[in-house]
C-alpha cells in the first residue's frame, strides 16, 4: 500500500499544504470532543446502554416507542441494569443511551471527515512524499482506537457480573485516544511551524520529556478516578477526609488490597496519588517555566512558554472543585468534563513545548 501510494506521489507538482494542516486541526478538535464525550459516557454510566454493534444502521437511534422498548429490554438483560440501574424508567434509559449513541456517531463522523478530504487531497495532489508515512500511521491509530473501543464495550456486555467497563481497558482506550490526538497535532505543526521558530536547548527538552511522562501517569490515574468513582471517597480539601496521609488503606469495605492492586484498584490510594501528583506536576512546571525564562528563544517560544504553567494552575482549581462537589450530579458531571478538557489542553501545551524545544537543529 505504501509503495503504490509513494509511486503515485513522486515527480508531481504539489499544491499548498495549508489545507492539509487545517484538515488535521479540524481532526484535533473533533478528537478532543470525542474524548470529552467518552468522559461524559463514563461519568453517566452510559457505556453499556447500547448492547449491539451495527456499524451502518447503528448510526440511527431508536425511531419509535417500539424500538425504544426493544432496546430497553436488551439493556435489562445485562448485569449493570440488574444490580445498579434496576430502578430505571424508559426516560432514564434514553438519557444514558443518548450519550453512548452520540459517542459512537461522533466517532463515525471523524472517520468521514478523515476519509473524504483524504481522497480529495490525493486527487488534488496536495500530499507530499514525506506526508505518506504520517498519514498511514494516523489511519492505523484511528482504526486501532475504534477496535479497542468496541472490544472494551463488548467485554462489559458479555460478562454477566461486570457492572461497568474495566478501568484498565478504559485507561488503554483513553491513552490511545491521547496518542492519536497528539500525533495529529504534531503532524499539523510540521506543516505550519517553520524551522526558524524552533529553539535548541537540550536540558529544557529533557525536562519537558519527563514532564510529559509524569503527566501521562497522572492522566491514567485520572481515568482510574473516573472508572472507580474515586472522587467520592474523599470529598474534602486540602486534607483527605481530615488527614494528610490516609490510614487503613489496605482494605476498603470488604476488599483487601496488596501488591499492584493496592496502587491501581484501591479508590482511596488512587485518589491520594492523583491529588499529590497534581501538586508535583504544578511545582515542576513552575521550575520549567523559571528555567525557560533564562533561555533566549524565538518569538513563538517567548509568547507561549508560560502556557503549560497557566493551564496546570487552572487544572488544579478545577480538580479541587470537582472533588468538593461529588453529590451534586449535574455540577459534578460538568466540572469533571471541564477537568478532563483542561487536562487535554495541558498535554497539548506540552506537545507544543516539545515541538518548539529540540535537542538539536531541525532540518525539513
Amino acid at each position: 500500500m505504501r509503495t503504490n501510494f509513494a509511486s503515485a506521489m513522486e515527480n508531481v507538482p504539489h499544491r499548498s499544504s495549508k489545507l492539509v494542516a487545517i484538515w488535521l486541526l479540524i481532526g484535533v478538535g473533533m478528537i478532543i470532543i470525542q474524548i470529552l464525550l467518552g468522559g461524559i459516557t463514563r461519568l453517566t454510566g452510559s457505556g453499556l446502554s447500547i448492547t449491539e454493534w451495527k456499524p451502518i444502521m447503528g448510526a440511527l437511534p431508536p425511531m419509535n416507542d417500539q424500538d425504544w422498548n426493544t432496546a430497553f429490554e436488551k439493556y435489562q438483560q445485562i448485569a449493570q441494569y440488574k444490580y445498579v440501574n434496576s430502578h430505571f424508567t424508559i426516560d432514564d434509559f434514553k438519557f444514558i443511551y443518548f450519550w453512548e449513541w452520540f459517542h459512537r456517531v461522533w466517532a463515525r463522523l471523524i472517520g468521514v471527515v478523515f476519509i473524504i478530504p483524504f481522497v480529495i487531497f490525493i486527487i488534488q495532489k496536495r500530499f507530499k512524499k514525506e506526508m505518506i508515512k504520517p498519514l498511514i500511521i494516523l489511519f492505523l491509530l484511528g482504526a486501532v482506537q475504534g477496535l479497542v473501543g468496541w472490544i472494551m464495550v463488548q467485554s462489559g456486555l458479555e460478562d454477566s457480573e461486570l457492572l461497568y467497563v474495566s478501568h484498565y481497558k478504559l485507561a488503554i482506550h483513553f491513552v490511545l485516544a491521547l496518542g492519536l490526538l497528539c500525533y495529529t497535532l504534531w503532524f499539523a505543526f510540521d506543516l505550519l511551524i517553520p524551522n526558524e521558530q524552533v529553539v535548541v536547548h537540550q536540558p529544557l527538552r529533557k525536562f519537558a520529556n519527563w514532564l510529559v511522562v509524569l503527566l501521562v501517569v497522572q492522566l491514567i490515574y485520572g481515568v482510574f478516578m473516573a472508572g472507580l468513582k474515586a472522587a467520592i471517597v474523599a470529598p474534602t480539601w486540602p486534607s483527605i477526609n481530615g488527614t494528610w496521609w490516609p490510614s487503613n488503606v489496605h482494605s476498603l469495605g470488604n476488599r483487601e488490597f496488596s501488591g499492584l492492586s493496592f496502587l491501581t484498584d484501591n479508590p482511596l490510594v488512587i485518589h491520594f496519588i492523583h491529588r499529590n501528583l497534581a501538586y508535583i506536576i504544578s511545582v515542576l512546571l513552575f521550575i520549567w517555566w523559571w528555567r525557560a525564562n533564562k533561555v533566549k528563544g524565538t518569538k513563538l517560544f517567548e509568547k507561549t512558554k508560560a502556557l503549560p504553567l497557566l493551564i496546570v494552575l487552572l487544572q488544579v482549581v478545577l480538580g479541587v472543585l470537582t472533588v468538593l462537589n461529588p453529590l451534586d450530579t449535574k455540577v459534578f458531571l460538568w466540572l469533571g468534563v471541564a477537568h478532563q478538557f483542561v487536562a487535554m489542553l495541558l498535554l497539548l501545551s506540552l506537545v507544543w513545548v516539545l515541538y518548539l524545544v529540540r535537542k538539536k537543529e531541525v532540518h525539513r
